[in-house]
């Protein structure tokens, strides 16, 4: 982060953030992202961005006018933020947690600290090409990788959903060399994905396992004692021993994971596994478990 020689004010800081974070990873910044961000006018969120390039980094945006928005300038460097994809990741995560509800925010609490997981490296192109293809339903030309496939095979994907599972971001698509929906994560993508002017034939709507709403439910591991199950449920804050999580079926192999819960073989030590599925027929997968769990693992 760059030092200025007079301090920003907090609420022009968050501004300046939330410039460089949208035009980094999205490609594209408008007055309307800071207006219905911050509540204010066109002419103060215009104010800002031209602050923000005069006094803080000069040419590191410009105005496209195709685009009718300012886009980063080949050699952008953030001066105000890390240049990293949790940054955006956060931003999103804030913007739906204030969407559902408001709270008192102790900022100022000694000894609080937040442990960062680190994350899969996503460059800035990729993700702005993804973002970009998914946000106006557009086709994808990429080349992906994976463990079970190491050379690089160049598909054209049809992307409805970016999705975040803590360390790592994958986006939701119909593949059609493999004439189905499937995850790709955006790490395994090689050199630089383009959003194509075609428009998407499959949408959402058509992907049957990501409009199917499954509930999973979760339970201490059995092979524990009952007093370690008893602890293992007020840990998660467990109702008659269940603890049940509604989610997309496309996305349960990743809330497993995030559990510790495995598809196959349980731990063997309990006291690491803690938890086990309950109703795994409810995954109702069939035919696509294989894949669901080499999803996961990132095969």
């Amino acid at each position: 982060m760059k030092k200025t020689d007079w301090p920003i004010r907090w609420d022009l800081l968050l501004r300046y953030r939330l410039i460089e974070i949208i035009a980094l990873w999205e490609g594209r910044l408008t007055t309307n992202h800071i207006c219905h961000s911050f509540g204010i006018g066109r002419q103060q969120a215009s104010k800002d961005i031209n602050t923000y390039l005069r006094e803080l980094a000069p040419g590191n945006l410009v105005y496209d006018r195709h685009l009718k928005g300012y886009v980063p300038a080949a050699g952008f460097k953030p001066v105000v933020t890390r240049g990293e994809v949790a940054e955006y990741q956060d931003l999103l995560s804030q913007q739906q947690n204030l969407s559902d509800t408001f709270s008192d925010l102790e900022l100022s609490m000694p000894g609080n600290t937040v442990i960062p997981a680190p994350g899969r490296y996503i460059a800035p192109d990729i993700m702005r090409a993804v973002v970009s293809a998914t946000r106006y339903h557009r086709q994808l030309k990429a080349s992906y990788v994976s463990l079970s496939r190491p050379e690089a095979v160049e598909s054209v994907l049809e992307p409805h959903s970016l999705v975040c599972t803590g360390n790592n971001w994958h986006v939701r698509a119909w593949c059609g060399a493999n004439r189905e929906f499937r995850d790709f994560a955006l790490s395994r993508f090689q050199g630089k994905p383009e959003a194509l002017r075609q428009k998407s034939r499959h949408t959402a709507q058509q992907d049957e396992d990501w409009q199917r709403t499954i509930t999973l439910d979760i339970v201490p591991d059995q092979r524990l004692t009952d007093a370690q199950q008893t602890i293992i449920a007020h840990d998660y804050g467990m109702e008659n021993g269940y603890l049940q999580v509604k989610t997309r079926a496309a996305l349960a192999p990743y809330v497993l994971s995030q559990l510790g819960i495995s598809f196959e073989n349980n731990h063997p030590d309990p006291l690491i596994q803690q938890l086990e599925l309950a109703n795994p027929d409810r995954l109702g997968f069939g035919s696509k478990r294989e894949r669901a769990l080499k999803a996961v693992a990132g095969l």
